[in-house]
């Protein structure tokens, strides 16, 4: 933060997030050597797909440059925007839409290849605007062996420019006047907005009007003055790309602003002088701004659209008018209110979200998503005994006016309400609230007062029957014996076979071994705490302490009160029991290093897609085996919610790191050259299959593993891969960089429908920033906009396993078939038994979750210049 800047208001400025410091990408070291290194590299490669794509044009369609007359002027050879567009979009079989495609135009626009006849910088798909591509010598003549890469030259370039596209279409639009702007333009700003730092925490409404109002702005220089301290406030700046900066008098150099953070409100607000200098510390540093009328005008707006419910003279309700966009995406998902819920008591938020449930003839009408967002946030602000109690409350209220009549139907219709939103409770949490008693025997006597009025004993049922029938829809399996009509878990019982959800009353196996490598084991509850453990070690004498230890030696104490400390440790970490003295003297048991020999041979017997079908199928039952709820409690603290589990996320993130080290692993324990040039492929095509199958977090494992130094640095493996394998990997890199907080992942995430597996740590981070960056209460009142913006981020997960997913056994032919054309590994005549074992479904399952991996970072590079000096 500029120290110019502060907190305006609660509404349009929230609390900056902190960006966690352990994040796995390397940034490139910050000289202009390395950027100009990296941005001359990245134009030779939108010219080679230039090329591909012009030769395409010329081959395919030579009649689209030709000679045009428009108001008495003739333009010489070049096309319209309209027909470039549409000749793209035939290119792609229609799998674009227009507006991708005029961003792929505008990659060539901005790089100076394809140019407008009048010079205008933004493509503009119409009719009456002319393009041509630049006088470059543009080699068309190919070789017999070139044609025949010539289509896969062109899909990997078209690959190439669409992922850029998004961004030059970004850039384009914010370089139009805010009055030129469609309503398409101003959406697309506004998901932009919604992954910006400094404009994340604003809630739906002033973001939308951020969109219609925010200005581009770019300085190309490193060193130039963007205001000076003294100066009137003129702006509010966010960066959206490069970093400043911030100097005052008298202290010099004062911090420095990077990627995402914002400077220049506290001068708007309070009509003051400008604070500090700000200086632009790189080249090419482009900025949102957003002028000082417009920010004056929002943040009235802001406090004219608030309304606040007050009893006994303090505020227990705060609304804010929905959008339009607001009241659409309500309308849809069965909402109808025309406030949004920003803050309250837990009290006056129930009270008011229940208002919002619309009943029709059978209580089967969508929920109001605020209701969703409070059910699965509630933990955070109101424990569920206390939530059960306000239900039943609200259940036996009875109107103090009116006539019988009226209050016979108002005290139905309330019923009705809350039995409706006790569904979608069981609906989104599952067998997980049986974990809790108090919960149990709230839905037990609900049970029995519903079953006894018969209005809501048919709704009820109504309601259960239709979940069970989505529950099928959606390949749950439940169990055959008959159950009770209102049995509200009815479809929940886990299939059989599959990876099992550890539960919070769960015994799990304890480790604990002593400093001689001995060890005893011990079946304890999850949440067992260390003393627990220590108690349940009857032989150990007194003073011992509990370590945790990972295979490079170092070591961790624990406190006594530490719980569920078996489910959290970390890829080989492992616990051990000593006195303080014997400390420094543990050593890492022989399991923990990791194997010694790699699985080359066996790897050589399996299939890529059968291991990357496998590898899905796994994390597919780990996935779902995890409660959306957990990423609550593991982002603000398992110690703050009582009887419950972060163990299955845990055992999901510990399976992603599993992943990553076993690339690295078996790379760099494969000695010989040929084999691990044959094996570095092998991978990138696993990579190229998970991808397929929309398996991103181990897509994206893979994908670490072979970005790790370790292998990175293996110069001579690298060489051997085929060209066309390394272009692959290199497009697939770009999804990695964590730029405008990740934005090609998003980008590319966008476009798929579930079922999918997300990349769960950029989720939590995500989570983090929301609940870092906010404060759980404002004045006293929970702070609801934070509940929405979180519960956002869980029902992403929801969202991902909306569908059933079924694993390909082999996938249809795309990218992989394209660009793998390898021979089979074992030709038929030479199988043998032992081949036709090693790749059959058990013994390839087997493998993929039976991963034996190196950690050390230290240990696998210096194996690393071991095998390539």
């Amino acid at each position: 933060m500029c120290p110019e800047d502060t907190l305006i208001s609660s509404a349009l400025l929230r609390p900056r997030r902190i960006t966690p410091e352990n994040n796995t990408m390397t940034p490139l070291p910050d000289t202009v050597d390395t950027q100009d290194t990296m941005k001359q590299f990245l134009s030779d490669r939108i010219m080679k797909a230039a090329k591909a794509l012009y030769s395409a044009l010329i081959e395919r369609s030579p009649g689209l440059i030709r000679d045009r007359k428009h108001h008495l002027r003739t333009h010489r050879l070049c096309c319209s925007g309209k027909e470039l567009v549409d000749w793209l979009i035939r290119l792609n079989e229609g799998s674009q839409s227009r507006s991708q495609a005029v961003g792929i135009w505008q990659v060539l626009v901005d790089e100076g290849i394809l140019i407008h006849v009048k010079q205008e910088l933004n493509f503009q798909d119409r009719d009456t605007q002319f393009y041509r591509f630049t006088d470059m010598e543009f080699d068309l003549s190919q070789s017999a062996e070139e044609k025949d890469s010539k289509e896969e030259e062109l899909q990997e370039s078209l690959s190439l420019l669409g992922q850029m596209g998004p961004d030059a279409l970004l850039t384009m639009i914010l370089r139009k006047p805010p009055n030129q702007r469609s309503a398409e333009d101003l959406e697309v700003i506004y998901e932009e907005l919604m992954h910006i730092k400094a404009a994340a925490h604003l809630s739906t409404s002033v973001r939308k009007e951020l969109a219609a109002v925010v200005a581009f702005e770019s300085h190309n220089k490193a060193g130039t003055v963007l205001f000076s301290q003294g100066d009137k406030g003129t702006s509010w700046y966010i960066i959206w790309k490069g970093s400043v900066n911030v100097i005052t008098h008298g202290k010099g150099l004062v911090t420095t602003l990077h990627e995402g953070e914002d400077f220049g409100q506290l001068a708007l607000v309070n009509d003051a002088p400008r604070a500090a200098t700000i200086i632009m510390r790189e080249d090419n540093c482009h900025f949102l701004r957003v002028d000082k009328q417009d920010f004056i005008r929002i943040l009235k707006d802001v406090e004219a659209n608030t309304v606040r419910l007050e009893e006994h003279g303090k505020a227990v309700l705060v609304l804010e008018k929905s959008s339009g966009l607001e009241l659409t995406n309500q309308s849809g998902a069965g909402g109808s209110s025309k406030y949004t819920v920003m803050s309250g008591t837990p009290e006056k938020i129930l009270e008011h979200l229940l208002d919002t449930v619309k009943l029709d003839t059978n209580g089967s009408e969508p929920i109001d998503p605020s209701v969703s967002d409070f059910l699965l946030t509630h933990q955070v602000f109101i424990p569920s005994t206390q939530l059960c109690t306000a239900l039943l409350n609200h259940y036996y209220a009875e109107p103090s006016e009116g006539s019988e009549l009226e209050k016979a139907a108002y005290a139905l219709n309330t019923k009705q309400k809350i039995v409706k939103l006790v569904v979608q409770w069981v609906s989104l949490y599952g067998l997980s609230l049986t974990d809790n008693p108090s919960v149990v025997a709230f839905l037990e006597s609900l049970r029995k007062v519903v079953a006894s009025e018969s209005r809501l004993y048919a709704m009820l049922r109504e309601q259960l029957k239709e979940r069970r029938k989505k529950m099928l829809d959606n390949c749950h399996q439940p169990c055959v014996k008959q159950h009770d009509e209102l049995d509200w878990f009815l479809g929940y019982e886990s299939p059989v076979g599959k990876c099992r959800a550890i539960k919070v009353n769960d015994k799990v196996l304890h480790e604990i071994f002593r400093p001689d490598h001995t060890f005893v084991c011990l079946m304890l509850p999850v949440n067992s705490s260390v003393r627990d453990i220590m108690e349940a070690m009857t032989s150990s004498s007194g003073g011992n302490i509990l370590v945790k230890m990972n295979s490079s030696g170092d070591r961790e104490q624990l406190k006594l009160e530490a719980r569920a400390v078996s489910t959290s440790l970390g890829l080989n970490e492992r616990l051990f029991l000593c006195s303080a003295s014997q400390v420094d003297k543990l050593t890492p048991l022989k399991e923990q290093l990791g194997p010694e020999l790699n699985s080359m041979d066996t790897l050589e017997q399996m299939c890529a897609k059968d291991i990357a079908s496998q590898l899905t199928s796994y994390d597919w039952e780990l996935f779902t085996a995890m409660h959306e709820t957990e990423l609550l409690y593991y982002v603000f603290g398992r110690d703050k919610f009582p009887n419950t589990t972060t163990a299955n996320l845990e055992r999901f993130m510990r399976r992603f790191n599993e992943v990553q080290y076993w690339v690295v692993t078996e790379l760099c324990l494969c000695v010989e050259l040929a084999k691990r040039a044959a094996l570095l492929k092998k991978f990138i095509k696993i990579a190229t299959v998970l991808k397929e199958q929309k398996n991103v977090n181990s897509f994206l494992a893979v994908m670490f593993g072979l970005t790790n130094s370790a292998v990175t640095r293996l110069y001579k493996t690298w060489e051997r891969v085929p060209n066309k394998t390394r272009r692959i990997f290199t497009t697939y890199e770009r999804i990695l960089d964590p730029a405008r907080n990740h934005r090609a992942y998003r980008l590319a995430v966008a476009k798929l429908s579930p079922p999918y597996i997300p990349f769960m740590p950029l989720i939590l981070k995500d989570m983090t920033f929301i609940h870092e960056g906010n404060k759980n209460y404002t004045n006293t009142l929970v702070n609801f906009e934070k509940m929405r913006m979180i519960a956002r981020t869980m029902k992403i997960v929801t969202d991902c396993r909306s569908q059933p997913y079924s694993v390909p056994s082999s996938p249809q032919k795309g990218l992989t078939e394209r660009m793998f054309l390898d021979t089979p590994a074992i030709r038929l005549s030479t199988y043998s038994d032992q081949s036709l074992t090693l790749r059959s479904t058990s013994n390839i399952r087997h493998y993929v979750q039976n991963l034996k991996v190196i950690d050390n970072q230290r240990k696998l590079t210096q194996m690393s210049r071991d095998i390539e000096h």
